[in-house]
């Protein structure tokens, strides 16, 4: 059962309580998780048990997203401040220096905690920050629109769409490969994830002039690209590589977007392999 924590964080308004809620399964070396925009902890879910049976993972409903409360009034939603309530958390939990993996929004967070130097490794698939301007645009507005189409559908529709592997792809077919293998209860509970997303507007805000140009030097990371992702084009992973050169960069075939469903075997691999530093 998902646990939830309040803590104390740094905030560029001075310190502030903030409350998460998050999955921990599992025990060795501790795996932190960081799910995209819109999404939950449980994008992780997949692959939860697979790494569990080695690692101590803890999937993390970002601040304003999934169960956990949107960031305190008058704290901006960029990278430093999450960063620091990310960091305030594991903290909070008696977790130092974890290894971290990240999709999308959550990989350039990943990206983040690694340059500072609050991890011990970083695994980022498909990691936002690394587009250009019309990628950045192209993508932004795609999640404009399936935000909009969650909040316009009744809940009963996204209920009947999320029964068949039609409407499912319907639902998800921005983010996944395989979206008719997504199950009717993850797609339905996702969509309404995505519609009741607080932090939603004020990240896609923040987003909009954010450009990952440095590296990360002293830690392992792990770049992973879908090959059919059709959010983040795949070439925007061979940019990631020239920013941080030492990275390992890995094509996913048949994944999109989310790939931990398209290919649970293969990202839980390259999320083992990544954080075996």
């Amino acid at each position: 059962m998902p646990a939830r924590i309040t803590f104390t964080t740094g905030t560029p308004a001075g310190p502030r309580t903030a409350s998460l809620t998050y999955e921990r399964r599992g025990a060795g070396d501790p795996l932190l998780l960081l799910h995209g925009i819109g999404h939950h902890w449980q994008a992780w879910e997949p692959v939860l048990d697979i790494l569990a049976a080695e690692r101590d993972v803890i999937a993390v409903d970002l601040p304003g997203f999934g169960a956990s409360d949107p960031l305190p009034d008058g704290c901006p939603y960029d990278l430093s401040t999450v960063g620091s309530v990310l960091g305030a958390f594991c903290e909070a939990l008696g977790v130092e220096r974890p290894h971290v993996a990240g999709n999308s929004l959550g990989g350039l967070l990943a990206l983040q905690l690694g340059r500072e130097k609050l991890v011990r490794s970083v695994t980022a698939l498909s990691p936002a920050g690394f587009w250009s301007e019309g990628e950045r645009r192209y993508a932004f507005a795609t999640l404009r629109a399936m935000r909009g189409a969650a909040l316009s559908l009744p809940v009963p529709v996204i209920d009947r769409l999320s029964r068949t592997a039609a409407g499912r792809t319907v639902l998800t077919s921005s983010i996944y490969a395989r979206p008719a293998r997504r199950s009717p209860a993850a797609a339905y509970a996702e969509t309404l994830a995505l519609r009741g997303a607080t932090g939603f507007r004020q990240t896609l805000a923040a987003g909009g002039s954010v450009r990952f140009r440095e590296d990360v030097p002293g830690l392992p990371v792990t770049v992973a690209w879908g090959a059919r992702d059709r959010l983040l084009l795949p070439r925007q992973g061979v940019r990631a590589k020239h920013t941080v050169p030492g990275a390992r960069l890995v094509r996913l075939p048949g994944c999109g977007h989310v790939p931990m469903n398209d290919d649970p075997a293969l990202v839980a691999r390259v999320l083992l392999d990544g954080s075996r530093a």
